[in-house]
């Protein structure tokens, strides 16, 4: 009787074991983020996403352009200039709330080697693809190893927790904050691609600053990160370089966060901040 508990005891340790390595295996990410802060999209910055997807002869390319008002637009200027570049197959799938659920559509995303969000309204964008199986669908991709490319609103879509662009104390859409305050900022859920980070876009042609340091101020363990136009991300797991003409801010690590009595105003005693061009690399959590 001891012989046999001994065998079953070793019996569910290995089957623990193969369990443990498979979900491991599963939570790893084969594939790689391409995030862009909107702006002209360069041939050499989009030959450079070829380069990182990494494409053969058989792959094919899925437009998702539903963040955009004019969706048909966004997908045949993606489209055009890409066509200069590379002979794989470019075409769009334009989800909406019912053919977000649809299998053949979500079988053929999660085919495609490259999939690239565009801008407009990233809130738009979440609308249709929260809790569908168009979501799992993206991370299916990437898990598998897909490149997975956002250009503005398709750049905040990245986060797990995505700036809108609104804020909450003020009706009145700006491009930028006049102030840093507590629960201002508005964020909804975004793809979660990207961990413990925030990102804005357009970041230094709109002087997002305030912004961004708002975000630090609600989210002080995450990164935050300002990607100016015609500049980019390359994300492979935790490691990120930049590519494009532009620079990238990255700020951490704030401390001595304290609130105002006056108009919710915020103050941050020390944080850190750097700033990358095309080459530079840095590593996040």
């Amino acid at each position: 009787m001891k012989f046999s508990k001994k065998i079953f005891s070793c019996f569910i340790i290995a089957v623990f074991t193969v369990l443990s390595n498979n979900s491991l295996q599963a939570q790893k990410n084969n594939g790689k983020l391409f995030i862009i802060g909107g702006g002209n999209r360069s041939d050499k910055l989009m030959t450079q996403l070829i380069t990182v997807a990494d494409l053969t002869k058989k792959d094919y390319i899925v437009v998702l352009p539903m963040s955009s008002e004019e969706p048909d637009s966004a997908y045949i200027y993606f489209k055009n200039q890409m066509e200069k570049l590379t002979k794989n197959p470019i075409v769009m799938l334009n989800f909406n709330s019912n053919t977000a659920n649809s299998k053949v559509l979500n079988d053929s995303l999660q085919k495609a080697k490259l999939i690239f969000i565009s801008g407009g309204d990233q809130t738009r964008f979440m609308n249709i693809v929260n809790n569908t199986p168009l979501f799992n669908s993206i991370h299916t991709a990437y898990e598998n190893g897909s490149t997975i490319a956002g250009t503005s609103a398709g750049a905040a879509v990245m986060c797990e927790h995505m700036i809108t662009g609104n804020q909450k104390l003020e009706s009145k859409y700006q491009n930028t904050f006049d102030n840093i305050r507590f629960g201002n900022l508005e964020t909804n859920q975004g793809l979660g691609l990207v961990k413990n980070v925030i990102i804005d876009q357009h970041f230094l042609k709109r002087s997002r600053y305030n912004r961004l340091l708002s975000a630090m101020v609600e989210f002080p363990d995450h990164i935050g990160i300002g990607i100016d136009e015609s500049t980019a991300l390359i994300v492979r797991n935790k490691e990120i370089e930049i590519t494009g003409e532009s620079a990238v801010i990255v700020l951490k690590k704030p401390k001595g966060i304290k609130k105002s009595k006056i108009d919710n105003l915020a103050s941050i005693k020390s944080l850190q901040i750097a700033v990358y061009i095309e080459g530079q690399k840095f590593k996040i959590k």
